[in-house]
């Protein structure tokens, strides 16, 4: 799943995440409240269906972003099921070198990596989740 306010940078780390081929089904978000709630959605489709597949295993999550921003997204996210947590990874996507916002996303648990912007082939292969 991919969440960032602007949409230019959904469909170019669409398009890098497609040509990569590391995944089936890519979800695109311009604000966390509208993820969220497609979380908890999806979450209640993956139960009646039995199959957890339809919850992203990895959220590519931008920081700044208006209404909602990442941390808030983050802080939101933290009060979703277990189920949701443990089978959602999340990877900060960001144009921000802020030392202090790489700081603070090692506070969340469900942060896996920290990544600059432009995404790229090499950094979805570096990826450790």
């Amino acid at each position: 799943m991919l969440i960032d306010d602007n949409e230019i940078d959904n469909l170019i780390n669409q398009k890098i995440i497609e040509s990569s081929g590391i995944c089936n089904h890519i979800f695109t978000h311009t604000g966390g409240r509208g993820a969220i709630e497609f979380l908890k959605n999806a979450e209640k489709i993956a139960e009646a269906a039995g199959n957890k597949e339809v919850l992203p295993e990895i959220i590519f999550l931008d920081i700044d972003m208006p209404l909602m921003d990442g941390f808030q997204f983050l802080d939101e996210f933290e009060n979703l099921s277990q189920n949701i947590r443990e089978y959602c990874k999340i990877v900060m996507l960001t144009s921000s070198i802020n030392s202090k916002d790489v700081r603070r996303s090692k506070r969340y648990a469900n942060v896996k990596e920290y990544i600059n912007k432009p995404l790229t082939k090499e950094s979805l292969k570096s990826l450790s989740v």
